[in-house]
């Protein structure tokens, strides 16, 4: 797990840019503080922070490599773990006769990718993002794992190419770039409606992202060729009535599989534990691999919005070491320009934060951690996709008499019981559903955008994705949709930036190919069954999780954001933001300031509009006027064994 950063130059100059490179990768120092290198020849120059987890004392990046009669042919910056690497190891060597100079983990994808091209990405059972520089071709080769756990920011222009980790490193080569740091309008819109921004896009419109599940080609001079090698697709296969046991016993033991896997390091492994049933599961499988194992959880004084309780439970029942920590209002409001300064572009999901306390808490311990990221999109595990059910019934209706639902909706008054059923019944599951974590309908959405486009909003984004899955049953769409959304563009983004601002490494089992190829063939009533979510997951998990998390409801890391919002805690920083902001350009603010009035009024929840608005003003005042200053004071850690 670290930072890299690179770039490709078209006229030779790349010894020129090693300073700027060396410079550009000191703001990545959190994602590898152990170490810091800087390679290059004439037409690349390659930047790299390590976080040593697996052969701490040797496996140096930029990474050379080649056969006996080219030695260096190959310089590789790789960001991640690839959890096979024993297994691929063996295999080069068997097949190929393959000699290694390390015991790491990024030496057997170079190997792989000189016998086996880019297909060596389809081999690869881990998270990554990588680039491998091939000096005789003059070819560099640039790839992300299956799912996007590991991000990779791009940027083209008559400079050349740059690419790395983190996009506050590329934002300092756009001058060497010929490039311009002005803002996406489609992204912010994007964003607003969604509360991150989708991928490709970044909310700077010269920097892009390589989407997940591609990898990408290019010479000295020439933009980069895209070609994706994975799709995910919930292929359904029936079970068999009298073969649902053997079903959940294969789903067991690939997550035991999994969880093996991801425990590889030469590094103490500890696990994340919500109050839920998918970090638990992780975390009882991982301590049958290391019984002093440590667990970590985060809440609040408010007993309604905290599973410390819950978490602490289960710890004891399966016999781990437990540490918690509790974040207060006043922390919470600190921290947040410290967060979106790691985050690169604002994620208004107000989980991050506790996220980002328990990461730094869990690091004084460990240096890796487990979670449970992925299980409900895999298996099926948001409330929300019950809804196919609960709308069975408009299914038989003729779209004119679904259209006259929706009119009857609208002359409902707001608050009454049904309405809401019927709009949502009078809709096409492609015009009702696109993701987790919509903020802003429409009407909103207009109000609060000083230059709103129709045909910018949700669907621009979730319409070739749902194109790809017809012929899925309704939730499986809904999860292949999540797939590409929320999971990549939330969900991952803050595992990833906000473990990494603490120096700690974060896997996550469930998002494994071999999970996935037994959770895809899952059909709809091993999903949403007997009135719970993850029903297989659920039955697979009954000899693995305490009783008291089997069937308990999905909550994570709750946040009283919508009681905070409304009182003292934030209130008035809510309201100084907002007329402090240099973005009357970007939002109308006297309909921010009403939405959050009425929110303390208590006539409507606004908590997830604010808090949206809120934190791209806050992202707009540290990357673009400079108005804020995160304060960032990245400490010097230990190597903890």
């Amino acid at each position: 797990m670290c930072g890299l950063l690179g770039m490709l130059t078209g006229d030779g100059s790349a010894s020129s840019l090693v300073e700027l490179i060396s410079g550009a990768s000191r703001c990545m120092r959190h994602r590898g503080p152990d170490d810091a290198l800087t390679w290059n020849d004439d037409d690349l120059v390659l930047g790299f922070n390590r976080l040593s987890i697996i052969d701490i004392e040797h496996s140096p990046q930029p990474l050379l490599w080649g056969p006996p009669e080219q030695p260096q042919r190959y310089a590789l910056a790789f960001n991640g773990e690839i959890y096979n690497y024993l297994e691929l190891r063996e295999q080069l060597q068997e097949e190929f006769g393959a000699q290694f100079a390390t015991e790491g983990d990024g030496e057997p994808i170079v190997v792989g990718f000189h016998h086996w091209g880019p297909d060596v990405v389809r081999k690869l059972r881990g998270m990554f993002a990588f680039a491998i520089w091939d000096t005789v071709t003059k070819s560099l080769f640039i790839a992300r794992d299956a799912f996007g756990i590991k991000p990779l920011y791009l940027a083209t222009g008559p400079g050349g190419t740059a690419f790395g980790s983190e996009k506050k490193s590329l934002l300092q080569l756009l001058d060497a770039l010929q490039l311009s740091d002005a803002l996406d309008p489609r992204a912010i819109e994007h964003y607003t409606a969604l509360q991150y921004v989708p991928e490709p896009e970044s909310l700077h419109a010269d920097i892009r992202r390589l989407e997940s599940g591609t990898y990408a080609t290019l010479t000295p001079g020439s933009a980069p060729a895209v070609t994706r090698y994975f799709t995910p697709k919930f292929t359904i296969r029936p079970f068999l009535r009298d073969g649902e046991q053997a079903r959940y016993d294969e789903i067991a033991e690939v997550l035991r599989d999994s969880v093996a896997k991801h425990m590889r390091a030469d590094v103490t492994v500890g696990s994340f534990l919500s109050g839920g049933i998918d970090s638990t599961a992780i975390a009882a499988l991982a301590i049958t691999h290391n019984p002093d194992l440590i667990t970590f959880t985060t809440g609040f004084e408010r007993s309604d919005y905290s599973e410390i309780d819950v978490a602490a439970e289960s710890a004891e029942a399966i016999g781990a070491r437990h540490v918690v920590k509790v974040v207060s209002p006043e922390e919470y409001v600190a921290a947040i320009p410290k967060i979106i300064w790691y985050l690169d572009d604002p994620v208004a999901d107000p989980a991050l934060v506790p996220l980002y306390f328990v990461a730094a808490e869990a690091r004084k311990h460990v240096k890796v951690v487990l979670s449970g990221e992925g299980a409900d999109e895999l298996f099926g595990g948001y409330t929300i996709y019950k809804e196919p059910l609960s709308l069975k019934a408009f299914d038989r209706l003729s779209p004119r008499l679904r259209r006259a639902a929706g009119r009857l909706s609208d002359r409902i008054p707001e608050g009454t019981r049904g309405k809401s059923l019927l709009h949502r019944g009078s809709l096409t599951l492609e015009e009702r559903y696109y993701g987790n974590a919509r903020s802003f309908d429409d009407a909103r959405l207009r109000r609060v955008l000083r230059n709103y486009r129709p045909e910018w909003t949700h669907t621009d984004v979730t319409a070739p994705v749902y194109a790809e899955s017809v012929g899925m049953d309704p939730v499986a769409r809904m999860q292949h949709l999540d797939l590409f959304t929320w999971l990549r563009g939330d969900i991952l983004v803050k595992a990833d930036k906000i473990t990494m601002a603490n120096s700690l490494e974060l896997r996550v089992p469930f998002l494994d190919k071999e999970v996935f190829d037994v959770a895809e063939g899952l059909p709809f009533d091993q999903k949403i069954a007997n009135g719970t979510t993850k029903y297989a997951l659920r039955k697979a998990l009954e000899q693995i999780v305490p009783a008291h998390v089997l069937h308990r409801r999905k909550l994570g890391f709750p946040v009283p954001l919508r009681h905070w919002l409304a009182g003292p805690e934030m209130y008035d920083w809510a309201r100084q933001v907002i007329v402090d902001s240099d973005t009357d350009h970007i939002f109308d603010k006297q309909f921010t300031l009403q939405m959050l009035d009425e929110h303390r009024a208590g006539t409507v929840d606004n908590s997830r509009r604010i808090w949206t608005v809120l934190c791209f003003m806050i992202w707009y005042g540290i990357f673009v006027d400079g108005s804020i200053d995160p304060q960032i004071d990245e400490p010097d850690y230990p190597v903890l064994l």
